[in-house]
């Protein structure tokens, strides 16, 4: 499908992405994006927190044998640095290790999830611009 001009944007269109963290510990890993990670978040009752994400939020398609798996990764400017932030905040990460596209390093969550973190390699895009979707 081709991109429509601006000028056609109308409503319904994209405002933002969504992601869902599934958890066996879910307070546990709320408090740990709270209080470890540092986002931002938003209760919209009964508990259930939404966190902000940054602005520099990215999707990408990979192929693969089996649709509906996802993955969800938190990016870093600096991965040396954030394993050190973790490490002081008693989180053990994995070593850095070069992807190629990136250096990544992977956490556990309270709930005893994985969550990869990368400081990128790869050219960034430009944010969607709400206005135009």
């Amino acid at each position: 499908p081709r991109r429509l001009p601006s000028r056609y944007a109308m409503a319904g269109k994209i405002t933002g992405a969504h992601s869902v963290i599934f958890s066996k510990d879910a307070e546990a890993d709320r408090k740990f994006l709270r209080d470890v990670i540092g986002m931002p978040d938003i209760d919209v009752g009964g508990g259930w927190l939404i966190f902000g994400l940054p602005k520099e939020t990215e999707c990408a398609v990979h192929p693969a044998d089996d649709n509906g798996r996802h993955e969800f990764f938190l990016m870093t400017d600096d991965v040396e640095a954030f394993i050190k932030r973790m490490s002081d905040n008693k989180v053990a990460c994995s070593a850095a290790d070069d992807q190629g596209f990136g250096i990544m390093t992977h956490l556990t969550l309270p709930g005893g999830g994985k969550l990869g973190v990368y400081q990128p390699r790869h050219g960034r895009p430009p944010p969607m611009d709400v206005q135009a979707s």
